[in-house]
Parts: C-alpha cells; sequence; structure tokens
C-alpha cells in the first residue's frame, strides 16, 4: 500500500488515494494479458510467503512447535472446525480449497498494509475470479451430489404454495449475485480502508493538523489489520454456507 503525498498544485493539497491501486508493468512498457505486473507480484510473494509457513514452518514436526509451525497448526485448526461446524462433516473432503482460498486472501490482505505495497484483494479483477471458482465449484457439487434436487434449494417449501413461485424467483436471483457480493465485499472494504490512509497521509503534510492526522493513520492501520483477517474470514465462511447449500439443498 502505497502512503507517499503528492505534492501541491495550484494554492491547494493534491490527495490522489486511488493511485495506489493502480495495475503497472513490473519491467515497463505496456498492459498486455501475459503482461507481468504489480499484482502478479504480490500474488506471487502471498504464495511464496503461505509456502514458507504452511510447508517450511512445519516440516520439523516438532513436539513443541515453533512460531511458524504454531501458527500453521492453528490456521489449520481454525478453518478445519470452521468447514466441520458450517457446511458439515461431509464437507471436509473441500477443506484443502476452503483453506488454501483463506490463506491466500490473508496473506494478500496482510502484505497489502506494508508500506509501498499491492494489495491483489482491492481489485474486482482478482476476488471476482476468487468468487466465480466458489460459485462454479458448489454448483456443479450441487447438482453432481443431488442431481435434480439440487433446485429444492430454490423451492421454500415451509412458504404458503401462492407464494413459493415469487419466493423462488428471489432466491434464483439472490443465488446468482452471491459471486457479486462475495467478490464486492472483499474488494470493497479492503480498497476503502487503504484509501482513508492515504488521505490521513496526505493530510500529515500540514503541520497544523500533523499530529491529528499520524494519530488518524495509527488507528485506521490497526482497524485494517483487524479487517483484513475479518475479510478474509467472513469470505470463507461464506464459501462454506453456499457448500452447505449445494450439500444440503432442501429448505
Amino acid at each position: 500500500m502505497a502512503t507517499e503525498t503528492h505534492g501541491t498544485e495550484g494554492t491547494g493539497l493534491v490527495f490522489k488515494p486511488m493511485d495506489q491501486f493502480i495495475v503497472q508493468p513490473l519491467f515497463g512498457g505496456e498492459l498486455g494479458v501475459f503482461t507481468i505486473t504489480n499484482t502478479t507480484l504480490w500474488m506471487v510473494l502471498a504464495i511464496v510467503g503461505i509456502f514458507a509457513m504452511m510447508v517450511l514452518g512445519t516440516a520439523r514436526r516438532a513436539t513443541i512447535p515453533g512460531r511458524a509451525q504454531s501458527v500453521a497448526e492453528l490456521a489449520y485448526g481454525f478453518i478445519y472446525k470452521m468447514v466441520e461446524d458450517v457446511a458439515g462433516k461431509d464437507a471436509v473432503g473441500f477443506f484443502p480449497y476452503i483453506m488454501t482460498l483463506f490463506m491466500f486472501i490473508v496473506f494478500s490482505n496482510f502484505l497489502g498494509l506494508i508500506p509501498m505495497s499491492f494489495t491483489p484483494t482491492s481489485h474486482f479483477a482478482v476476488t471476482v475470479v476468487l468468487a466465480l471458482l466458489v460459485f462454479v465449484t458448489v454448483t456443479v457439487v450441487g447438482f453432481v451430489k443431488n442431481g435434480a434436487k439440487f433446485l429444492a434449494l430454490f423451492w421454500v417449501s415451509s412458504a404458503p404454495l401462492a407464494l413459493r413461485p415469487v419466493l423462488a424467483i428471489i432466491e434464483i436471483i439472490s443465488y446468482f449475485v452471491r459471486p457479486m457480493s462475495h467478490s464486492i465485499r472483499l474488494a470493497g472494504n479492503v480498497m476503502a480502508g487503504h484509501a482513508v490512509i492515504k488521505v490521513f497521509a496526505g493530510f500529515a503534510a500540514i503541520a497544523v493538523i500533523s499530529p491529528v492526522s499520524v494519530l488518524a493513520i495509527t488507528a485506521m492501520y490497526g482497524l485494517e489489520v483487524l479487517v483484513s483477517f475479518i475479510q478474509a474470514y467472513v469470505f470463507t465462511i461464506l464459501t462454506c454456507v453456499y457448500l452447505k447449500d449445494a450439500l444440503h439443498p432442501s429448505h
């Protein structure tokens, strides 16, 4: 997350809080389909960080775990219990996929808090792909496991008969809106927090309000640390909820 401030134009300060989200080629040139960008770099760094903690950090399998192994075991147990509690024991087979989603999002979010870094999860191009993968996965699983009975997800049998067709339309619309809400929630929250910090950083250049601005940046940074974890948690638990619907579609 870039925290540099821009200079003055005319008589007032110019803030460009959205500049930090610009996708740029890492080695110059023009953007193309296969161009390596700052987004690519920070996604790769997130993957490297996950590998370092989950594979290298647990390689010794120590009886008394070190810091990396402790965090890895805590993350493993946390997500495993989430999958089992929310989606059911028959969803445990999807644990590796859900664990991968959580670790990628949480690492991307936390790496984005490093000054001058870039946050991949602040871009809809990234979060939409993650959300669509979840949507396609649970839909395929729903039909493969249940066949036509998966459509029971849209039929509210407990409602009065006259209302069921109307509720079915609402359920279908809400189902296909899931990828949009799933992706916008993550990217929007991450982007908003980073932009606010950038604005406060711009005000820090004004000597009169600089102390207040620094305090605001500190408070927002602490909040962003919390949001980074919460948004990864929300994305993951919603994935478990959607998976539960696919495995047990009846209302």
